[in-house]
């Protein structure tokens, strides 16, 4: 199978012996599987009268490890690639969101795609979690000072973050009665010009958030606890020290099955939740972490093969459903 992953610019520089990153690990496993995989990044994305092409790096296996010739740099058509893994970090911005549109002309019927592209743009991974507001602590997306000040007034600690951001970036704790309060908001806020997210504080997070692995319309048992680093209120440094074994509650399960089952209905397949004394702070899908490596140490298993097992299955199921559909008109 011939296979493109749209990967992440600081993530092609350092891509050799990167087994910190999710990607690093299912290219690995895919290779190992005889697939042909290409690597690109939005910026070398490109339409042609219409027609969706990458600049893409061959990648191959050598020592155990992966490995791109940097002077295998060709145009493909990614109509020609059966599978695309689009996994570029955030944040969305305007050229990410016009990175989806490229995929707009990709015929579904020739390629699948994975995530969904037009499901990413239509899903804030902040905002749109509150389609699962039971799950979550209480909130608001405003861009109010004085809605933020009353919610803060509420609630007396509160996180405020960005909408468009990961790994923690732009997130701020407040306290009420914090004499910087005014200051943070307007800075948040850009003086009242820009949405963000408001959610109580939840005094567990000082143990750290769980990693709710979700692929396909299942809850993955292997999980993940990411304590916060650095004299930081949160998770912001990937290091074995920082990330722990942890569980998932009956009640977690029960819970996070439903997001799932949503998520994947609507084209997102590979997805983490992050989550504090069970409640859901935000869902992860643009390019979610699996920790592929500390799971693996963790639970002593191939994490990375029960995920491609996974993405090729699916792609082939992808497939004969399209047939059956062609068949059936």
């Amino acid at each position: 199978m011939k296979v493109l992953f749209v990967i992440d610019r600081i993530e092609l520089k350092y891509f050799e012996f990167n087994d910190l990153v999710t990607n690093f690990w299912i290219i690995k496993s895919l290779l190992e599987r005889g697939c042909k995989v290409c690597i690109t990044t939005i910026d070398m994305l490109k339409l042609k009268s219409s027609i969706a092409y990458a600049d893409c790096y061959d990648t191959f296996l050598k020592d155990n490890n992966i490995f791109y010739e940097k002077a295998s740099l060709h145009e493909d058509k990614i109509e020609s690639f059966k599978l695309v893994l689009f996994r570029p970090d955030p944040p969305v911005d305007l050229d990410y969101i016009n990175a989806t549109y490229v995929f707009d002309f990709v015929d579904r019927a020739k390629t699948f795609i994975l995530n969904d592209t037009k499901s990413i743009r239509n899903f804030n991974e902040k905002l749109h979690a509150l389609y699962f507001n039971e799950f979550m602590p209480d909130n608001i997306v405003t861009s109010s000072k004085n809605d933020i000040l009353e919610f803060l007034d509420k609630n007396e600690e509160i996180i405020l973050k960005p909408l468009n951001q990961c790994f923690g970036g732009g997130v701020m704790y407040l306290k009420k009665g914090d004499k910087n309060t005014a200051v943070i908001i307007n800075s948040m806020t850009e003086d009242g010009k820009k949405l963000i997210m408001v959610q109580k504080y939840i005094s567990k997070a000082v143990y750290g958030d769980k990693r709710v692995l979700i692929l396909g319309d299942k809850v993955l048992d292997y999980c993940v606890q990411k304590v916060s680093s650095n004299n930081d209120f949160k998770f912001c440094e990937h290091a074995d020290k920082n990330i722990k074994k942890a569980v998932l509650t009956d009640s977690e399960l029960g819970n996070y099955s439903i997001v799932a089952e949503i998520l994947a209905s609507n084209g997102l397949y590979m997805a983490g939740l992050d989550v504090i004394d069970g409640q859901i702070i935000e869902i992860n899908v643009t390019s979610p972490c699996y920790f592929i490596r500390e799971i693996n140490s963790h639970f002593g298993c191939h994490f990375e093969d029960i995920i491609a097992d996974y993405i090729l299955n699916k792609t082939v199921e992808y497939f004969e459903n399209l047939d059956s559909k062609i068949l059936s008109v």
